[in-house]
């Protein structure tokens, strides 16, 4: 019962530092308003979603595929290869705490924050709501499958990240391995 009340302590604590870095940094900014703008440019643009005259978000998840094929892997592709070309992998797999805790602690932090990008879209929901009556289930559904399709391109790009030390190499092949999925 202990150990497992350490690990978590120690995932949340990993989680929590990796996430204010993500945060410390204008790439996470950056990466954020991107995420928004491109999706509200596919839904309003490339949908014709006003001209759809339905009040539902379908037009507006099914780009969210595409939004994350390419921020997911940009995201993930700083997770391992750049502590590896810094050298501070070995420092943090000598610490007391197992690889692991290390890789879910980082997973957190980096599902979390595309998690809060996803969040953000929330604006939507008024939007629909204002112009019709939509089912709140189904959107609520979306979201639910957004997020964890985010988490599903994140383990590769946390694959592609680990094998390889160069996060340009990592972002394409998190890529195309994606592109598979969708």
């Amino acid at each position: 019962g202990m150990r497992i009340k350490e690990s978590l302590n120690t995932i949340k604590a990993i989680s929590k530092r990796e996430l204010a870095a993500y945060f410390g940094s204008a790439v996470a900014y950056v990466f954020i308003v991107i995420f928004l703008l491109l999706i509200g440019f596919f839904t309003f643009y490339l949908s014709n979603w006003f001209e759809a005259g339905q009040a539902d978000l379908r037009g507006f998840f099914q780009w969210h595929p595409w939004g994350f094929l390419f921020l997911i892997p940009a995201v993930a592709m700083r997770l391992w290869a750049e502590e590896r070309r810094l050298g501070t992998i070995e420092l943090g797999l000598t610490l007391p705490v197992s690889p692991w805790e290390v890789i879910l602690g980082k997973f957190i932090a980096a599902w979390l924050f595309i998690t809060i990008a996803i969040a953000l879209t929330f604006p939507m929901i008024f939007t629909v709501s204002y112009l019709g009556d939509p089912d709140l289930g189904a959107i609520i559904c979306g979201y639910v499958g957004s997020i964890l399709m985010a988490g599903a391109f994140l383990s590769v790009g946390s694959m592609t990240s680990s094998l390889t030390r160069s996060q340009v190499i990592s972002f394409i092949i998190a890529v195309v391995t994606c592109l598979f999925f969708i």
